[in-house]
């Protein structure tokens, strides 16, 4: 087992795992701390240590809102410690490894966190590499800088460093990226196969790094949890990047929220002070977040990624069955149809005659869609026309608890990572065989580009075919396990996922 690696930077010392087969390695930075003068900066060389590293514990996470003092569902979930170490000094990674030696030459999984970008960390409970290790695979899990402190835009930062300025968060998962294909052969793994792969936002962060040129040669693989998200009823697109300018006003007004005037103000704030009156301010201001900054993000990465402007990989994508439902509802059915005519134009009376259009019962309202699964087909369509490959997935098992809570976003993450048993939920054996399942196919991607193959037993894993417009195929997470679905969209969803695609269409997605 590799117990002690020499990275570029000097040597870590990792711990045995549970299964002592397996060294994780926690905290190694890749990057200079983003303190001081490199707050708001592109991530820096990190510099040199003498000695062995101590690589048992993971770093603090990067500056959010204090984890686990609510009642929501993701503090029951895994934001379940107050006390977890945080800090502005962020930039750390984390490697589970079964490499025997150097030269082993695994298969490699990048992970990006979900959290909006404006929370979340690689040490939450169901991101343990440990299982998918376990089945030769290097894992790597890159912490990056979260809401203001990762997205902040404002003119004089523009100035000063215009190769730059911007989208600091997307630029700390780059640099992991690039650590990885210089360090990773030393933890045994294969810098020539690595998949990267996120949900929610992390999945919004994997279509942003897919659509930057520079990222070519980086990685070959790409997987996409419940992050392409457009309303087919409404126009709401979540992650679509603002322009520069256009986010730099917001820059100022948060400037003037701080009451500073002078960037060199701001970064003299401590890091503390500035979170928690950005906290504040999100109460009344919409967040920041990825911008079109012409330098790292060049447009709408979803718009890039259907053009082929992007990241040579293959990719996998779905969604959670309950999760962000798309509807409008109406006082009345004169209302209904107003919003119709206004949502679909002369299509309106072409989407009212299918008869599953409406809600069954109760409030008078469209039915209930899954606008994610409508864009994911719709995308990964588009693509196969090009030539290129993406499977397509929908999470739909029963979770247990008290809350009932559905397939919930994010639910599927214990699956994926087979983490199940950290959780408090009462999952029963069924729910353990789908995480194994999902595991193992999850596992094959990240290995060949293809989720088909054997399972830990060895058995053949059900067929998972891609998606294409010609030959669909969406494999269906359930309780009694995976199945494909050999069937297109049905008609009403096909013309929400058409709409849908319209708009995407008519994104600008030429990179200059």
């Amino acid at each position: 087992m590799l117990r002690q690696v020499k990275t570029e930077n000097g040597w870590v010392r990792g711990i045995e795992a549970a299964d002592p087969r397996i060294t994780a390695f926690k905290g190694i930075p890749f990057a200079a701390p983003p303190t001081g003068k490199n707050r708001w900066r592109a991530p820096q060389p990190c510099e040199n240590w003498a000695g062995v590293r101590d690589a048992s514990r993971f770093a603090p996470i990067s500056m959010q809102w204090i984890p686990g003092l609510g009642d929501d569902i993701y503090c029951r979930e895994w934001h379940v410690d107050p006390n977890i170490p945080m800090s502005e000094d962020c930039l750390y990674l984390n490697v589970w490894t079964n490499a025997k030696k150097a030269s082993d030459k695994l298969p490699v999984l990048v992970w990006f966190f979900g959290g909006g970008l404006q929370c979340g960390y690689p040490a939450e409970m169901e991101f343990d590499g440990e299982r998918i290790a376990r089945r030769g695979i290097v894992v790597v899990t890159v912490n990056y800088r979260v809401g203001a402190l990762g997205f902040l835009t404002h003119p004089e930062i523009t100035r000063e460093q215009p190769d730059a300025p911007a989208n600091f968060g997307n630029l700390d998962q780059q640099a992991g990226l690039r650590w990885v294909q210089r360090n990773i052969a030393f933890f045994g793994g294969d810098p020539s196969r690595v998949t990267i792969a996120g949900q929610s936002a992390g999945g919004g962060s994997v279509m942003s790094q897919l659509a930057c040129p520079a990222n070519t040669g980086l990685f070959s693989g790409a997987v996409v949890m419940s992050a392409m998200i457009f309303d087919p009823y409404l126009r709401r697109e979540v992650g679509r990047p603002e322009r520069l300018e256009d986010a730099e006003k917001k820059g100022e007004d948060f400037f003037g929220f701080l009451g500073v005037k002078t960037l060199k103000e701001a970064r003299s704030m401590d890091a503390v002070t500035l979170q928690r009156r950005y906290e504040k301010y999100m109460e009344s201001h919409v967040p920041f977040f990825t911008v079109q900054d012409d330098r790292f993000c060049f447009g709408d990465p979803i718009a890039l990624y259907r053009a082929g402007k992007c990241v040579p990989a293959v990719m996998m994508a779905g969604n959670t069955a309950s999760e962000f439902l798309n509807t409008v509802e109406a006082a009345d059915e004169d209302a209904l149809a107003a919003e119709a005519a206004r949502i679909f134009g002369e299509r309106a009376a072409e989407f009212l005659a299918f008869p599953e259009s409406r809600v069954k019962a109760g409030k008078n309202g469209f039915a209930p869609v899954s606008g994610i699964e409508c864009t994911v087909k719709g995308i990964l369509s588009d693509a196969a026309k090009s030539g290129r490959k993406g499977y397509c997935y929908c999470f739909d098992p029963d979770i247990p608890g008290w809350d009932d809570p559905g397939t919930f976003h994010s639910s599927d993450l214990w699956f994926w990572f087979e983490t199940l048993a950290k959780c408090w939920r009462p999952f029963v054996g069924r729910h353990y065989d789908l995480a194994r399942q999902m595991c193992d196919y999850f596992c094959n991607f990240i290995r060949t580009g293809d989720p088909n193959g054997t399972d830990a037993n060895g058995e053949q894993l059900p067929s998972w075919l891609p998606w294409t417009d010609a030959d669909p195929c969406a494999m269906r997470f359930t309780g009694n396990g995976a199945a494909a679905e050999r069937e297109a969209l049905p008609p009403f969803k096909r013309f929400l996922s058409d709409r849908i695609m319209d708009r995407i269409r008519s994104i600008p997605a030429d990179i200059s």
